[in-house]
């Protein structure tokens, strides 16, 4: 009988539909804010994204980018996070849109947040098996092959998903700690040391220079990037304890936390190499020392190389969150029946853990055949691999983003008139919605720089043509089941919780 009181029962959904459910009341406000930060990946952003900015994007504007994307995405949050407080949904953009823009949008919407989401963990499996094998060889002399590592990121994040979000959770904490803390240390540092060799130069963080250097576009690119998944937080709502409260705050507390701590961080890195030296720095053949000079400089050679394990565990904090995701998208798409046969397989939950835990298997076969198609194709981990799929990835989530948007303007109109705010509900949708086109306009002109040595790819060509497949693919299935399936077309998009469903 201990055993029974330990099972996850099985929910009711607001139309009566009884469903498996994720574990309740899981994760409180600061577990929501990990989970979605550790999506963000401060380490990787930082290393990995600020020194191509300073090089190639916004130069030494870059810290102005990341402020510029902050006030951008805080705009965008206000509209999302209005529709949190009416909508608790796994499925995220998936049930918003739905309920802002219809059925068949929502499920388009919902194929591409899932397919961008399955795509992100083998791109981040590229970066941290980089980071490893480099890191190791470096410092110890081993060499091993970097698909070595790959297995065993492949292992941890299914044997994590496995086991629920309260023990991703505790994993992705200790993480997060540990690579915010080398970040700040090194920051800190160098504004204690009166800001660098030079001093504080304002510069960097004024908003004008966001729009300047080589190519102020490719900037802000790479500035949004460093934000995706920070939407995830509407995903664990079902998860988490009093989620009309929880979401809306967590959503606020990522955008703004990361956006000052990005700011902060890259502005200081950039102080403490000097203007002139941090460009060189960041052109360099070892980019990385636009932030290893500072921190060796003001913290101590120690430092660094205790960022370089960080760089590798944070991309591993960073496609845990990611596989998470991921598997919450199949769940939500299979507990609705899309197709018959995933109700009884990935739309199920583990009876004991409440965790998704078939569709997290899906989710790790998935990553290992992608990752298995680019080592066979001769790619690179990071350079081929980690590029090339988050490049497919974010344009596939942006799209989304912005129509979320849109799905709240018109949800407010139809559905809650007596809620209709005319910044909430009205200009900050607005605004964020026509942001988020324009971001994705900066990364269809700038996929080929982006990309660096394989802007020749073929499947950065086809980039563009595979999101629109998957979105057609949507379209055109929840058409045929308005038709064919009604009942089934029915329920797209609408499994709300009896428990979170709006009083």
């Amino acid at each position: 009988m201990a055993v029974q009181e330990d099972l996850v029962p099985d929910a009711t959904t607001s139309d009566g539909t009884t469903v498996h459910r994720l574990k309740p009341n899981a994760v409180g406000l600061l577990g929501v804010v990990f989970m979605a930060v550790a999506t963000a990946a401060p380490i990787t952003a930082m290393t990995g994204n600020v020194p191509f900015m300073v090089s190639a994007g916004d130069g030494i504007g870059a810290p102005a980018g990341y402020l510029v994307a902050m006030v951008v995405l805080a705009i965008f949050s206000v509209g999302f996070t209005s529709m949190a407080k009416h909508i608790t949904s796994t499925g995220a953009f998936y049930g918003f849109i739905s309920y802002g823009l219809g059925r068949t949008v929502g499920l388009a919407a919902g194929l591409l947040a899932t397919f961008a989401y399955a795509v992100f963990e083998p791109a981040l499996i590229g970066i941290f098996s980089t980071f490893a094998t480099t890191t190791l060889k470096d410092q110890t002399g081993v060499d091993v092959p970097w698909w070595a590592f790959a297995a065993l990121m492949l292992a941890i994040n299914a044997t994590g998903t496995w086991f629920g979000i309260d023990v991703a959770e505790k994993l992705l904490v200790v993480l997060l700690a540990t690579e915010v803390t080398v970040l700040a240390a090194m920051a800190v540092s160098v504004a204690l040391h009166g800001g660098g060799p030079h001093g504080f130069t304002f510069a960097p963080v004024d908003p004008v220079n966001a729009f300047k250097g080589t190519s102020a576009g490719l900037g802000l690119f790479f500035a949004f990037w460093s934000w995706v998944g920070f939407e995830s937080t509407a995903m664990y709502g079902e998860e988490s304890r009093d989620p009309k409260r929880i979401i809306p705050k967590a959503t606020m507390i990522s955008v703004l936390g990361v956006g000052v701590f990005y700011v902060f961080v890259s502005w200081m890195a950039i102080c403490g190499n000097g203007e002139a030296e941090a460009v060189r720095a960041a052109s360099s053949s070892n980019p990385l020392a636009l932030f290893f000079n500072p921190t060796e400089r003001y913290v101590g050679h120690w430092a660094v190389d205790v960022m370089q394990w960080l760089m590798i565990t944070g991309s591993l904090a960073c496609g845990m969150a990611f596989h998470n995701c991921a598997a919450r998208y199949m769940y939500a798409l299979g507990r609705e029946g899309v197709l018959p046969s995933l109700r009884r397989t990935v739309g199920r939950t583990h009876p004991g853990h409440g965790s998704p835990h078939i569709a997290g298997l899906v989710q790790t076969v998935v990553s290992a055949v992608l990752i298995g198609a680019f080592w066979a194709a001769g790619k690179d981990p990071y350079t081929g691999t980690y590029v090339l799929l988050a490049i497919l990835g974010t344009m596939a989530i942006l799209i989304v983003q912005a129509v979320c948007s849109f799905a709240v303007l018109v949800y407010f109109r139809s559905h809650h008139p007596e809620s209709r705010h005319w910044f909430k509900t009205l200009a900050a949708p607005l605004i964020g919605g026509v942001a988020m086109l324009g971001v994705v306009v900066l990364l269809v002109s700038n996929m080929s720089a982006a990309a660096g040595p394989e802007s020749g790819s073929l499947i950065l060509k086809a980039t563009p043509w595979l999101v629109a497949l998957v979105a057609v693919a949507g379209l055109g299935y929840a058409q045929y089941l308005k038709r064919r399936a009604p009942e089934r077309y029915a329920l797209l998009g609408r499994t709300v919780l009896e428990e979170t469903k709006e009083r």
